[in-house]
């Protein structure tokens, strides 16, 4: 019997293990960061909105954007903000481009109110960045209708 017994080693796996060359591979698991990384992508569409009494206001962030490139749209109570964005970054030195990076992309949110827009007061800004669109209820049918139950 004393025969099949083995001795159990607790660090028997551990003696396999190469540490400097597992510490190498770990460190190429990371993408590069820095001037050979990818170009960064478009950030999100980030909005605010709030409301009083007689209208919305909405604040949607959109840096870099040119004016002519956001496009808004009301229909009912459902608002569409689109914002198509292009950037062009190339180095040269001299004749000889060193890096050349093109990026296009196209933002988009469509959200729903509570209430129907008056789209014919609505108004939209576009400064330093922030698109502001006030949207003003419309008067007289005023969101959801509650039935009565016969």
């Amino acid at each position: 019997m004393a025969n099949n017994l083995t001795r159990f080693n607790p660090f028997g796996e551990l003696s396999n293990l190469d540490a400097f060359g597992d510490f190498e591979d770990f460190f190429r698991r990371f993408p590069l960061r820095g001037s050979l990384a990818e170009p960064a992508a478009a950030p999100r569409l980030n909005l605010e909105v709030s409301e009083t009494d007689k209208a919305y206001t909405v604040k949607a962030e959109a840096p870099g954007a040119r004016k002519d490139d956001v496009k808004v749209t009301v229909d009912g109570n459902v608002v569409s903000i689109r914002i198509e964005t292009k950037r062009d970054s190339e180095q040269k030195q001299g004749e000889t481009v060193l890096r050349s990076e093109r990026y296009y992309g196209v933002q988009t949110r469509r959200f729903s109110l509570a209430h129907d827009i008056d789209d014919a007061s609505a108004t939209a800004q576009y400064r330093d960045g922030v698109l502001e669109l006030t949207l003003p209820k419309r008067s007289g049918g005023g969101g959801a209708k509650v039935l009565e139950i016969a």
